[in-house]
């Protein structure tokens, strides 16, 4: 029970009871309200992060945060460029310098290989920002793995180039039988009919139909990789290793003038032309390999055939007819 209280009424010489005021009540209510709608309204402002009413620290966080994510972008917009610059050095590598050196284009799979299977990047995992980071870190080591890649092909170009002379030596550039006249060029590189089997069979090189002793050259610097006296398939031949992925045959001989392990010039007589094998009249079978691959010989005839004369053989070596082994 509230407590009532009273005052002293000189005027009436008497004890009188405290009224209280009309609306003291109203207004202390409407300040209890007021008070609950600015604190209802302060904290939503702080929970919702309304800018200008962080706490100090807040604002330095928020300040870091946003110059980190312009700085991600800009590192992103840098990326792209260094991969648009290292994509053209790639394109100039495959197309340009590795062709002039007769050198094996890098696949684009081997240029971005190794990065499969394994989660890598577990570790940043777990953070706000994990997305974020782990594609920019996947985007770096592509990108490293890919210069590392280039950086070992220009490597190998600059070593090419030291040795372009030896290079240039070493190509089996020339005919391996005296062919002024060009009527030595027998069969050529393709399907064939063989002369014992009567079936179409790939023929893997050239055939120049020669007298028995005629001479052979060797159509590159090398060195005498094999030398056999085998009376069947080639028969007696030999395979020069020009180096640079280079080899090249010469089968069927009559007399090999040469030994294993030496070295030799283009333009050296390394054998004679004969019928030993499986052939099946005087000639010489001339093969060019690349990685142990045959590739047609008549594409390197450039140091000793003219235009019309390389036109001419062209158009002989690829009439399919039947060769000679």
């Amino acid at each position: 029970m509230a407590k009532v209280k009273y005052y002293y009424d000189s005027e009436t010489l008497s004890y009188r009871k405290i009224e209280p005021k009309k609306g003291r009540f109203l207004l202390y209510f409407m300040l209890i309200l007021f008070g609950g709608f600015l604190f209802f309204t302060i904290s939503l402002l702080i929970y919702f992060g309304i800018p200008n009413l962080h706490f100090p620290k807040e604002k330095v966080y928020k300040r870091e945060l946003d110059q980190l994510k312009f700085q991600y972008e800009i590192m992103n917009r840098e990326l792209d460029e260094a991969q648009t610059v290292l994509s053209e050095m790639e394109e100039r590598d495959n197309n340009i310098y590795r062709v002039y050196f007769e050198a094996d284009p890098i696949s684009a799979e081997q240029r971005k290989s190794g990065f499969g299977g394994v989660n890598r990047y577990k570790y940043l995992e777990g953070y706000d920002n994990s997305e974020i980071l782990k594609k920019t870190k996947e985007r770096i080591d592509k990108l490293k793995k890919r210069i590392v890649v280039q950086s070992k092909s220009l490597d190998e170009i600059v070593e090419f180039a030291r040795n372009k002379e030896a290079f240039l030596a070493a190509l089996p550039a020339i005919q391996p039988v005296q062919n002024d006249d060009l009527k030595r060029t027998a069969s050529g590189y393709g399907m064939r009919m063989h002369p014992i089997y009567k079936i179409r069979k790939f023929h893997r090189g050239m055939d120049f139909s020669a007298p028995v002793g005629t001479p052979i050259f060797a159509t590159g610097d090398a060195v005498v990789k094999k030398v056999s006296r085998s009376r069947r398939g080639y028969g007696y031949h030999i395979i020069l290793d020009h180096g640079f992925s280079y080899e090249t045959l010469y089968a069927h001989l009559s007399k090999i003038s040469v030994f294993r392990g030496q070295k030799i010039k283009r333009g050296e007589i390394i054998g004679y032309v004969g019928n030993t094998g499986t052939s099946t009249a005087p000639h010489l079978h001339y093969e060019v390999l690349k990685n142990g691959r045959p590739m047609n010989p008549i594409y390197f005839y450039f140091n000793d055939l003219s235009g019309e004369d390389y036109e001419t053989m062209l158009n002989n070596s690829a009439l399919e007819n039947q060769s000679f082994d």
